[in-house]
């Protein structure tokens, strides 16, 4: 077991990529947090955990709220001893609209979740890992961090993920002597959130996979193996990188 007696926080838990990055954390041995606002929402997920009441807790937070955020990992760390991954998952998407349709309020809820979420996570968070000596940060970004899509208006979007794209290097680069490692796994077209209704009809599925190299949507778990690997000590010597996990997406001209 790859994360054996690790202590790990996943937020946004009850998403589909949350739920599966918390399923292969306890199946390699961890001790799992589900971290989101609805707490039957959380529950229900938790329950599909295999040996889920010894491997995992579901706890409610709101990440954009500060001290919510800081009495729950206060609370974590006070349980297990310890925090020793962190997967910054949780993240809200509008729907495609012209920017100079938006009001700031769609933009800053944009933000609130996207950046100053993350933020207040991973600050509280690395304060533990501090005590601890040892620690890995994986962001869940987007491909969208690098590219614009033709017709589908996620500027604002795009920009917060492209912001963590840097987060996640300038932490990796600031706490590398403290030996807290920080990743990004940016995910292309996933079976899951707002993409999923569309892939009931065989003729949109059909387009979307034929503009994938790989010839085939991703599914949760790709971004979940990728998220075990990032987390476990196999990954001892990565820290700063941007991991896309998209079938080749981003590597085509399409």
């Amino acid at each position: 077991m790859r994360l054996r007696d690790k202590v790990a926080i996943v937020t946004g838990a009850s998403s589909e990529i949350g739920l599966e990055i918390s399923k292969r954390f306890a199946e390699e041995g961890a001790k799992v947090v589900l971290i989101g606002r609805n707490r039957e929402k959380l529950e229900k997920a938790r329950s599909l955990i295999k040996n889920h009441e010894a491997n995992t807790v579901a706890i409610s937070c709101d990440i954009t709220n500060e001290s919510q955020v800081i009495q729950t990992v206060d609370q974590i760390n006070q349980h297990y001893g310890k925090i020793d991954i962190l997967v910054n998952n949780a993240g809200a998407i509008n729907d495609p609209i012209h920017f100079h349709e938006m009001n700031e309020s769609d933009w800053m809820s944009l933000v609130n979740v996207n950046l100053f979420g993350t933020f207040k996570m991973t600050k509280s968070v690395l304060v533990k890992m501090l005590e601890n000596k040892n620690g890995s940060i994986i962001n869940i970004g987007s491909i969208s961090s690098e590219r614009a899509i033709p017709k589908v208006h996620l500027t604002v979007y795009c920009t917060t993920k492209s912001a963590i794209n840097m987060f996640t290097k300038g932490i990796a680069i600031e706490y590398a002597r403290k030996n807290i490692r920080c990743n990004c796994i940016n995910p292309g077209i996933i079976n899951a959130g707002m993409i999923k209704p569309y892939l009931d009809y065989p003729e949109a599925r059909k387009v979307l996979e034929e503009r994938q190299p790989l010839n085939r949507i991703g599914e949760p778990i790709d971004v979940a193996n990728a998220a075990v690997y990032l987390a476990s000590d196999e990954a001892s010597w990565i820290t700063g990188i941007i991991m896309n996990v998209d079938g080749g997406k981003s590597s085509s001209e399409g």
